[in-house]
């Protein structure tokens, strides 16, 4: 959706700019061309440094005012890619007067038609009637989930009680039942999706009247599959074996996988070359900063649980004591120029190695310390689909969360790497990436989260 956004956004600001400055200067068609390529540049410039800013991220922007907030700034980032660009290709370089207007006509379609996205979202015009049914945990997550995304245009018209009868209000929304009624409800309900979050289904699923509402044109959501696309992580607590071993989402696309290795591949060498200075550089403020290697080597898991060393530029002094891997737990032993290896995520480079090697791709779930994986294996579900996979130096879980510094965080994480497991392909491992690129510019992500409970098991890694 995100892509989606950011791609029509280009068109629309690039044909307005365009059209407008070829207006106004009244060049004529034969630099008509050129002049589409350099209000093409522009609108493109402003469409990355819209995404960079967070402005196509309505979970984080989610109000006309918010966006108004934050526009001024993108349009500062614009500025640099800008001269940037310029300095690159100055043929690409617009007169002072055309690059005036062109921002004038970006910013004359842009915020009514932001303005108008937000209204609709507001007063969710065209929404889809939503009709619950269950109880309990899941469907409560789904009404949250729900409730915090206006842009999905949805509507909750109600919530069917599996367990009672009850008409009291609940959440703000009615609550209909018993399920013997269900077929009287959805006629006063109307709705245009059900999403079935029955936390007991066994003899009790309304089968029939449930193939009625399909058979008219309402579509019928299992409540663990809406919780996955509204939130991009599986409810691992709701699964249920069969929901794996039944599922084609595993069965991996060759080409998929081939993009992505070879991908790897490209950007690993790439960069160790590029980056081999600064890798010098680093090497050598590790070594005049604190005693010890330059380098932290681990042992991880990878795919098929085979193990494999890692490795990282150091980034704590070297313990004197057997000590927790939770990162919170030793914050007292990063040095100065490790946290700021962490913020920026330098300290991931010599990684490159372990992708040439095919010990891990650029993109898949971080790998865990050794050991630590028996006992996440016993306290998380479905941990050992981690292994399908290579891991990755990124992944959809540390774009998400970042560190994880508890059993409760690591299981959090869990959700998002099954997720990544499940839809993995070369067109979301483009999108961590770019996802990647923007918290490792703005420092995101290398915070420490709230300290465990007493109770938390104390081990893990990031």
């Amino acid at each position: 959706m995100t892509l989606t956004r950011a791609l029509v956004e280009v068109g629309v600001l690039s044909a307005a700019a365009g059209a407008t400055t070829i207006a106004w200067s009244w060049t004529g068609s034969q630099d008509a061309p050129m002049t589409l390529a350099r209000t093409s540049t522009l609108a493109f410039c402003c469409v990355v440094a819209f995404y960079y800013n967070d402005l196509y991220d309505f979970r984080i922007v989610r109000s006309f005012r918010d966006f108004a907030s934050r526009l001024l700034q993108a349009f500062g980032v614009a500025f640099i890619l800008l001269a940037a660009l310029y300095t690159l290709v100055p043929d690409l370089k617009m007169s002072n007067g055309a690059f005036i207007l062109g921002i004038f006509s970006i910013l004359g379609v842009l915020v009514p038609l932001r303005a108008a996205s937000y209204g609709l979202m507001r007063r969710r015009l065209f929404s889809e009637r939503v009709l619950i049914l269950g109880r309990g945990r899941l469907a409560n997550n789904i009404i949250r989930e729900i409730e915090s995304r206006p842009y999905l245009r949805y509507e909750i018209v109600g919530i069917v009680d599996d367990m009672n009868g009850s008409h009291q209000t609940a959440d703000a929304y009615p609550t209909f039942g018993p399920l013997e009624r269900l077929e009287k409800i959805l006629r006063e309900t109307d709705p245009q999706r059900i999403i079935l979050a029955m936390t007991e289904r066994r003899a009790r699923l309304p089968v029939r009247q449930l193939l009625d509402a399909r058979i008219r044109g309402c579509a019928v959501e299992d409540a663990v599959n809406a919780y996955e696309r509204f939130t991009g992580k599986v409810a691992i607590e709701s699964l249920t074996p069969s929901n794996l071993i039944f599922s084609n989402d595993f069965r991996k696309s060759r080409l998929d996988l081939a993009a992505g290795r070879v991908t790897s591949l490209v950007v690993a060498v790439v960069g160790l070359i590029v980056l081999a200075p600064l890798g010098g550089l680093i090497a050598v403020a590790i070594k005049l900063q604190s005693a010890g290697p330059v380098f932290f080597i681990q042992e991880r898991l990878g795919m098929g649980a085979k193990r494999f060393k890692l490795w990282k530029f150091r980034t704590m002094r070297v313990a004197t004591h057997s000590r927790s891997e939770w990162v919170l737990d030793n914050s007292d032993r990063i040095t100065w120029l490790g946290g700021w290896l962490r913020k920026f995520r330098l300290d991931e480079i010599p990684q490159f190695i372990n992708v040439i090697r095919g010990d891990m791709n650029l993109v898949g779930p971080r790998p865990h310390p050794v050991t630590n994986v028996e006992r996440f294996g016993e306290e998380i579900p479905y941990y050992s689909i981690r292994s399908a996979v290579r891991p990755g130096i990124t992944g959809w879980a540390q774009i998400r969360l970042g560190y994880a510094n508890n059993i409760e965080e690591e299981t959090e994480k869990m959700r998002y790497d099954l997720y990544y497991i499940k839809h993995l392909s070369f067109w979301l491992d483009l999108r961590i990436l770019f996802d990647t690129v923007k918290t490792v510019l703005s420092g995101r992500g290398a915070q420490f989260a709230e300290p465990p409970t007493k109770s938390t098991m104390r081990v893990g890694g990031r």
